[in-house]
């Protein structure tokens, strides 16, 4: 209303939004998790690189996925200076999805699902390399910032030769199920 009426938005609104800003930021990233299939919202991401050929798993996996941590990326300027703890709750997401994920790969017998919940093991590493930075820190996150962007370039190289490669074993064996790749020649 303030800028229909004058049109010109009063400064003091907009400095009373500063308040808002760790809700905002800590929505921000519950969105970006569910993009990167962080814990709670992790199941759909197994399922969906089960189905595809490994080549189209592949492009989802190393660009679409790591979306997620590139948004909280994007904003990490803004949850050092307004959010430090979100980046804390950031950082703890992370590592238990990181586990939680590692664990669950070690137990599963589709090479496609061993791949997924890999790569959603090493998004949690991701997370975790931008949550521990703080203010604090003599380079302002500087250090945690690229190791997690880093992370992401690398784990887009060796994730792409681990599609392409269980794609030519599942090509040779004619079967998703690692139980059935014995004997390679």
């Amino acid at each position: 209303m303030a800028h229909s009426a004058s049109h010109r938005i009063p400064v003091s609104l907009i400095s009373g939004g500063a308040s808002m800003l760790p809700l905002a930021l800590g929505l921000m990233f519950i969105g970006g998790a569910g993009k990167s299939a962080m814990f709670p919202l992790h199941i759909w991401l197994p399922d969906a690189m089960e189905g595809p050929t490994p080549v189209s798993a592949l492009i989802h996996a190393a660009t679409m996925v790591v979306a997620g941590v590139y948004l909280v990326a994007r904003m990490f300027p803004l949850f050092i200076a307004y959010a430090p703890d979100t980046l804390h709750m950031i950082a703890w997401v992370g590592a238990f999805t990181a586990f939680y994920a590692a664990s669950v790969a070690c137990v599963q017998s589709d090479i496609k699902r061993v791949l997924a919940f890999s790569t959603i093991s090493q998004i949690g590493f991701m997370m975790v390399a931008l949550g521990v930075c703080t203010s604090m820190d003599p380079h302002h996150g500087g250090l945690g910032y690229m190791a997690s962007m880093f992370h992401l370039f690398t784990h887009a190289m060796f994730k792409a030769l681990l599609f392409l490669g269980a794609g030519s074993i599942i090509h040779a064996v004619h079967s998703n199920e690692m139980s059935a790749m014995g004997g390679l020649r």
